[in-house]
């Protein structure tokens, strides 16, 4: 018999409640905060499901880190139509771009950014195209 299993992917940071406030208000998603302050779940609709941990003496990563190897980050999907609107959402949120293409010339189909607490998330074409 298996055990039924679920996952979720922890950032952590300083703030957990500031940053969890971005990703529910950037995915459209709501804030869990249980017995532990230190701890957010963001949980929505599809799927959706991450946490936030206070981390006390976190510090940002730089993205890219050319000495090390790449870490972990977040790909948002959204529509070929809609990924102009999700890059102003995510700005008018906090995010930063740390990416902007080769030269920045015609439509992208993967936008790299960082969210305010620095981790790096990708806004991606879904489905991308089949090449």
């Amino acid at each position: 018999m298996t055990v039924e299993k679920t996952s979720v992917l922890v950032l952590d940071c300083a703030e957990p409640v500031e940053l969890a406030e971005f990703y529910a208000g950037f995915l459209g998603a709501e804030t869990r905060i249980g017995s532990d302050p230190d701890f957010v779940e963001i949980v929505g609709n599809d799927g959706v499901r991450l946490a936030i941990r206070r981390d006390h003496g976190y510090a940002p990563p730089s993205w890219p880190r050319p000495e090390d190897s790449q870490q972990a980050h977040l790909r948002i999907l959204v529509a070929r139509e809609d990924i102009d609107e999700a890059e102003r959402e995510a700005i008018s949120l906090g995010a930063r771009p740390v990416d902007t293409g080769d030269g920045n010339n015609g439509p992208r189909d993967v936008r790299t950014y960082a969210d305010p607490a620095g981790h790096s998330f990708t806004l991606a074409v879904h489905p991308l195209p089949r090449g």
